[in-house]
């Protein structure tokens, strides 16, 4: 899913470069939305796995 952040990140650059403004915007916001569900399901995985050592 990082990946996809960083992908929609880049295309978002190259658009705003060409001037491209409303693919940018998309793309940006698309990759902020994906970039916070990465953070949150790392943050989860890394509680999960703490509870799941006993």
């Amino acid at each position: 899913m990082l990946k996809y952040s960083i992908v929609f990140f880049i295309i978002a650059v190259v658009a705003g470069a060409l001037g491209y403004s409303g693919i940018e915007v998309g793309a940006i916001a698309l990759a902020r939305i994906l970039f916070f569900i990465f953070i949150i399901l790392a943050i989860l995985s890394l509680i999960g796995s703490r509870f799941s050592k006993e």
